[in-house]
């Protein structure tokens, strides 16, 4: 009998997507093959304790049950910080430590969103431990968590875009009245104001008045450091799923109808009226378009595993604008990312199954990689003196 793969799974964390990162784990978790996978839950709370469990034989019966489980009724241990989570991975296992332990894992799948999980911190966290984890890596994390950067990548690559401008905390605060009269001359208003390190649509407005402004920029800023402000644009809302490593592939694209003005967190998550159309109603030749500048954006930001590239298709005119990448997309079984995938022929548990094995396959990959020169290599310890 095959041994089974030990899959922590790394939910909750410390973001305003706490909730939804819950949601995530609990789907993953009913759609395990448990014949295959013995999955390990690492639960971090709001204030950063890592929590880890014992391997899970049965999915919990509701993600309120799965938080409990993970902080109470099968805790192993809590801890702060990486100490005592992955003290040994397969490589450099403890003396002593017996194999199965929960510790000793042969992957993780971090289903975590926003800062703090997202954005390359927990990717840099594990890529120490020479973990392998499902999704992209440290910079393409990070590139895919702020709007500003991900923006200045994709302009680097010929990628259109919406007009925007990018503002800090401190500017904004010290410059009020300079910063509005900009924002009115150069995008005018409507807009959309931005935190530039949050998903799942936290703190955007879309403000109409020079006082909805003032009122929008203060939400943003109570977000993040840095403040996108984007021009308006009557346009449809496209999207499309992107899976696998250096050779890409892009699914059907599909169309979001927002219950609200605009997609906002109530309506993505609360009150169950936006509408996915899967697959959207677009000409063959705007599909391939879309796809084309998906994988373009994928590769820009030397992403892997996977992402859900979003768009813009202004309806005066049928052009396409490429809006944001994200590197760990809502993956319920009811978001977008996985149905567009079932839609394009593979199944939400053959979806996990694939993001595992390119994890793994990544893994393998960057083993070929040489850390240190052969002058180094036979040595643990060496010592060098500049000149």
């Amino acid at each position: 009998m095959t041994e089974k793969i030990r899959l922590a799974l790394l939910y909750g964390g410390k973001s305003g997507e706490h909730e939804v990162s819950i949601q995530t784990a609990f789907s993953v978790l009913n759609a395990l093959d448990l014949s295959r996978y013995e999955p390990i839950p690492t639960y971090i709370t709001l204030d950063g304790t890592w929590i880890q469990g014992e391997p899970i034989t049965r999915p919990p019966a509701s993600p309120e049950q799965l938080r409990l489980d993970g902080q109470n009724g099968s805790c192993r241990l809590a801890v702060q910080g990486l100490s005592g989570i992955f003290p040994a991975c397969r490589s450099v296992a403890q003396p002593g430590q017996p194999k199965g332990s929960p510790q000793d894992v042969d992957v993780v799948f971090p289903l975590l969103h926003g800062p703090n999980g997202e954005d390359g911190t927990v990717q840099g966290l594990l890529e120490l431990a020479d973990i392998p984890y499902v999704g992209s890596g440290v910079l393409a994390s990070a590139v895919g968590m702020d709007k500003a950067m991900m923006k200045t990548v994709f302009a680097s690559r010929g990628l259109p875009q919406v007009d925007y401008l990018v503002y800090t905390r401190n500017h904004w605060e010290k410059n009020r009245s300079g910063v509005i009269e900009e924002i009115i001359d150069r995008l005018g208003l409507p807009c959309f104001v931005k935190p530039a390190n949050l998903g799942s649509s936290v703190g955007i407005s879309k403000p109409k008045t020079k006082e909805e402004l003032l009122t929008a920029m203060d939400t943003a800023s109570r977000f993040d450091r840095k403040i996108i402000v984007e021009a308006y644009v009557d346009a449809r809302e496209i999207e499309v799923a992107i899976l696998g490593n250096d050779e890409p592939l892009a699914s059907i694209p599909g169309e979001i109808i927002p219950s609200k003005e605009f997609y906002d967190y109530e309506a993505k998550y609360l009150d169950g009226q936006s509408a996915l159309i899967i697959p959207a109603e677009l000409p063959e030749s705007t599909v391939r378009q879309i796809q084309e500048m998906a994988i373009e954006a994928f590769k820009a930001i030397d992403a892997s595993g996977l992402s859900r590239v979003d768009f813009f298709l202004c309806r005066s005119d049928g052009r396409v604008l490429i809006n944001e990448i994200n590197t760990m997309p809502g993956f319920t079984q009811y978001s977008m990312y996985p149905l567009l995938w079932q839609h394009s022929g593979i199944s939400y548990p053959q979806l996990i199954d694939r993001l595992i094995q390119l994890a793994l396959a990544r893994h393998e990959e960057k083993k070929a990689t040489q850390i240190f020169p052969d002058s180094l290599s036979s040595s643990p310890v060496s010592s060098t003196k500049k000149t």
